[in-house]
């Protein structure tokens, strides 16, 4: 790796929905250039732990780091000031806005409109069909193009880390196909990535390295090739 400090440092993380603890002190690393991902059943802490990282929610114990500064009681928009992007469970677009205005809320905290033409020209050259929708409300694209709006508008923070929530979910199982395309291309282009996905196989066929979620915990890590043949991992995930 480039640099001998995390990209991501999460150490102790604990957080709470009002009496309900759904992280128990957890602890991983995500290195640059890496796609690391966390896989769990439904309500194991996979969403809150992103959560936690983006500043969404307030850890009740813990710390996290990024590119070794310390940003666990960073408001979001600090956050996103530091290249660190969060594409949430659902996509959360703006349905009544356009395309185009989708997009450009993605990169809220720049002010140098120049950079803002040329991440939207980047945008539009990964995502033709973005570009010919550009006029169009968000609420009237497919949901694969709703995804794929989603991951522009994070793209457009220029981000040095990504967290990705189950990008697959609600898509036809065609698309799933270019969702992971997408993935593997913005990995190859040097985005670190930290992804949470329900399609466990898919997940692992594109992580370099993998932790396992149970009620808040992580019960098992290994690299990502290596959790795909864990007996656990295909039992519990694959349906071995």
């Amino acid at each position: 790796m480039p640099n001998d400090t995390p990209l991501i440092k999460v150490e102790g993380l604990e957080a709470c929905y009002g009496k309900v603890a759904a992280l128990g002190g957890i602890s991983f690393e995500v290195r640059e250039g890496q796609i690391v991902t966390l896989l769990g059943s439904n309500g194991a802490g996979k969403s809150t732990t992103l959560r936690a990282i983006s500043g969404l929610l307030a850890p009740s114990a813990g710390r996290v780091f990024f590119c070794g500064e310390e940003i666990t009681k960073m408001p979001p928009h600090e956050i996103v000031k530091r290249g660190l992007a969060h594409l949430p469970e659902g996509r959360h677009i703006f349905k009544d806005l356009t395309v185009l205005e989708n997009l450009e809320l993605g990169s809220y905290t720049l002010k140098d409109n120049n950079e803002r033409k040329r991440r939207l020209n980047r945008v539009f050259e990964r995502f033709p069909i973005l570009s010919k929708r550009m006029k169009q409300a968000g609420g009237t694209l497919s949901g694969g193009e709703q995804q794929m709006l989603a991951i522009g508008r994070g793209l457009m923070a220029s981000p040095k880390l990504l967290l990705m929530d189950e990008p697959s979910m609600g898509i036809a199982p065609l698309i799933v196909r270019d969702i992971t395309n997408i993935i593997k291309t913005l990995h190859d282009d040097g985005t670190t990535i930290l992804l949470v996905e329900q399609n466990a196989k898919m997940a692992l066929g594109l992580a370099d390295y993998g932790y396992v979620l149970d009620t808040g915990s992580i019960v098992l890590e290994g690299v990502g090739s290596e959790l795909l043949k864990d007996e656990k991992v295909v039992k519990a995930y694959l349906g071995g």
